[in-house]
C-alpha cells in the first residue's frame, strides 16, 4: 500500500510526461521562479509603471512557447484560449 501512495505522489506524473522525478523537479521549479520573477516584476509594475513594461507579458510569452514545445501532441488541436472570445485587447 504505502509503495502506491509514493508512486501515486511522486512518480506517476513524472512517468506520464516521459520525464524522472528529478527532470520534473528541475523543469516545475523552472517554471515556477520564472512565473513569482514575472509575478513580481508586475507588481513593481502597477507602483512604478515605466519599471518591468513588457517583463510580465514576455515571460508568459516564453513559458506558453516552452510548455507548448514541449508537448507535441499539444499543437494537434488549438487551444481553447485561442477562440476569439478569450483574446484581450491589450497586454500587461
Amino acid at each position: 500500500m504505502e509503495t502506491k501512495m509514493f508512486n501515486r505522489l511522486f512518480l506517476d506524473h513524472p512517468r506520464d510526461v516521459g520525464e524522472s522525478y528529478g527532470e520534473h523537479f528541475a523543469t516545475a521549479a523552472g517554471f515556477g521562479v520564472r512565473m513569482v520573477g514575472g509575478g513580481l516584476a508586475c507588481i513593481v509594475h502597477a507602483v512604478v509603471p515605466v519599471l518591468f513594461v513588457r517583463t510580465a507579458s514576455d515571460t508568459v510569452k516564453s513559458l506558453y512557447a516552452t510548455m507548448k514545445a514541449r508537448q507535441p501532441a499539444f499543437s494537434k488541436e488549438p487551444p481553447a484560449f485561442a477562440a476569439p472570445e478569450w483574446q484581450l485587447d491589450y497586454e500587461i
